[in-house]
């Protein structure tokens, strides 16, 4: 017999972003960033453990001891973190809207309908290029509804921009 206001059993209610939406086919972004942010963190670690060592050989404190070990802990943290961060990410394109996910801890859904995009970027820096990879950044008139799709081949990424630049001309035109 049910209780009132408790919720029956079985599947609980979705709330607007878990799971996902599947109702829509995702695409998943390339692995390789991974890599890329991998990198990137092990640049700033290595500043920062280098920074750390300095003060210890100069001081000989043992606070500079613990803080090269807290460095090393949160870079290692912040490794495991970039592997399942880079695996959540995620777009799909339906008829009206582009959505964007990501995050693990705090998600984010952003969905951008083709009438309000304003314009397409495709960028590359350097450890991007070494990879092969691109990232679509979508404009709108909001800037807190802008929203980006990083680790794409480049193929794609011009496919993408190319496909979002025509569907937003063409939902513009209807307005």
């Amino acid at each position: 017999m049910p209780v009132p206001g408790l919720l029956p059993p079985g599947p609980v209610g979705r709330g607007p972003l878990e799971p996902w939406p599947d109702t829509v086919q995702w695409q998943s972004i390339s692995t390789d960033l991974i890599w890329v942010e991998l990198i990137r963190l092990a640049i700033v670690v290595a500043i920062g453990l280098a920074v750390t060592a300095v003060g210890w050989a100069l001081s000989g404190h043992w606070l500079f001891g613990l803080a090269l070990a807290v460095v090393a802990v949160l870079g290692l943290w912040r490794a495991v973190a970039i592997v399942r961060a880079v695996r959540a990410w995620g777009y799909a394109e339906r008829e009206n809207d582009l959505l964007v996910r990501h995050g693990l801890l705090v998600r984010r859904l952003s969905i951008v309908p083709y009438s309000r995009m304003q314009f397409v970027d495709v960028s590359a820096g350097p450890l991007e290029r070494a990879f092969d990879l691109a990232t679509v950044q979508l404009h709108t008139a909001a800037a807190a509804s802008d929203a980006r799709v990083p680790g794409l081949r480049p193929a794609e990424a011009s496919r993408l921009r190319d496909r979002l630049t025509a569907l937003g001309e063409d939902r513009a035109e209807g307005l």
